[in-house]
């Protein structure tokens, strides 16, 4: 564990293009398991013990900086105005690193996978006497990374792979991308950079042999490959998005939830999951879910922004909007639809219904077809169903309206006045029998 005390300073570059997107959006505004790749590294920083945050951005990024305040309000924006590398997008934070610090931590947007835990790892070794930290790891196929090049137990150098000798290329670790370094070296070291490359650009890997050179002391860690793959365009995005749902379903299912196809179920980064929850294959869950214990959710269902207390039972074909909240051993069943509404307590909403802008009272039944009708064309108004009423079905409530406790309305009723509790509501034509009507009706049709 780090010292509380010992104060850090996250730089996270997000500069970049990422022209290889195809996109009119920004690379690191492209979601994984349901929030941007920003989010996901601002989160990483917070869980590392990050006192404070600065973000790097390109010019004209107005859009990037506003989701890197959203995600995490109080973080530092600081533009790179030309982008001539990584040394050089991190000293445009030089107005946050001179404020001094114990760390200084560097990671990138676009790297949505990797862990707080990891980036912690590298400030531990700062904690226990190191100068700098990169991370590392070890792919099957190491052909194109850099290299991290150790010798008597110090990192020594990061030499790009068209760089390096045959030896070097040996080096069982690649450089993973972020770093950490003693706050007490870190302009020092960062203005020693030069752009003495092919491509003129400052590189942040050039400090592992500015740090020997002036005797300090360099270590590299390694994180899982998988952890810190890089997103450059839309297939490495997809393979991202994989790793994370693996993620997402291991993690659900040790914590005591059952996924009977876990590779058709998708989940979102902030999805909570109870104990002995069942969810049945195709469910896809959007953001702002939880899913208490005993619950089921029947397969082909979508859920986002919604509460499911304990036992309740969703779908199959069911689909939870933002602010459906559905109460204990309560039903939401086939092709049924909740957007901005409670569902008390074992009450019912079985088949073919929309339910937006209510309350559905503890033990009421709402019969199939059955629609509150909420919107006007201009505004929203709610529907207020009380404790054990029954609405039969293919009913419509035209809202603002309210049905009392224990009232029932007849099949087929278009409701637009309340109800009063324990009453009975029939709102539709007679029906009127006309003896011979069709058989008369056929036989002038036959004349024709």
């Amino acid at each position: 564990m780090i010292s509380a005390a010992r104060r850090c300073l996250t730089v996270v570059l997000a500069a970049g293009e990422g022209v290889r997107m195809r996109s009119s959006r920004p690379k690191v505004l492209h979601a994984v398991a349901g929030r941007s790749m920003i989010a996901h590294a601002l989160a990483a920083a917070r869980e590392a013990g990050a006192v404070d945050v600065a973000v790097v951005v390109g010019p004209n990024r107005d859009d990037v900086a506003e989701a890197a305040r959203k995600a995490a309000p109080g973080v530092e924006i600081f533009v790179q105005t030309e982008r001539l590398g990584t040394a050089h997008a991190v000293l445009a934070a030089r107005a946050a690193i001179a404020r001094g610090y114990d760390d200084v931590l560097v990671t990138y947007a676009d790297i949505p996978l990797v862990c707080g835990a990891t980036l912690e790892a590298l400030r531990a070794g700062l904690a226990a006497g190191a100068d700098l930290v990169a991370l590392g790891f070890a792919p099957a196929d190491p052909t194109g990374y850099g290299r991290l090049i150790e010798r008597d137990g110090r990192l020594v150098a990061i030499r790009e792979h068209k760089d390096a000798t045959a030896e070097e290329r040996a080096a069982r670790l690649c450089n993973a991308g972020p770093v950490a370094f003693a706050g007490a070296h870190a302009l020092a070291m960062l203005d020693a950079v030069t752009p003495n490359n092919a491509q003129k650009e400052y590189y942040l890997t050039d400090l592992v042999e500015i740090a020997g050179a002036r005797g300090l002391n360099a270590q590299a860690i390694e994180a899982d490959e998988a952890e810190v793959m890089g997103v450059n365009n839309r297939v490495q995005l997809a393979a991202a998005e994989a790793a994370m749902q693996a993620r997402l379903r291991e993690r659900a299912m040790l914590e005591g939830a059952t996924l009977v196809a876990p590779e058709t179920v998708f989940l979102s980064f902030d999805t909570t999951i109870g104990r002995d929850v069942l969810i049945e294959p195709h469910v896809v869950i959007g953001p702002g879910v939880s899913i208490a214990d005993g619950a089921v959710v029947h397969a082909f269902s979508h859920l986002e922004g919604a509460k499911v207390a304990e036992g309740a039972t969703i779908g199959p074909y069911a689909r939870l909007r933002p602010g459906a909240d559905i109460g204990v051993k309560a039903k939401v069943g086939n092709f049924v639809e909740i957007k901005k509404a409670t569902v008390e307590t074992g009450a019912k909403v079985n088949h073919l219904t929309y339910i937006g802008d209510a309350r559905i009272g503890a033990g009421a039944n709402i019969g199939a077809g059955t629609i509150t009708c909420n919107y006007d064309g201009f505004g929203k108004y709610k529907t207020d169903i009380g404790v054990n009423a029954f609405i039969g079905s293919n009913s419509s409530l035209v809202a603002p309206v309210k049905i009392g406790d224990g009232a029932f309305v007849g099949s087929g009723s278009v409701v637009t006045k309340d109800v009063e509790a324990d009453a009975l509501a029939v709102a539709r034509g007679r029906q009127e029998n006309r003896e011979g009507w069709a058989k008369a009706f056929r036989a002038a049709k036959k004349k024709g």
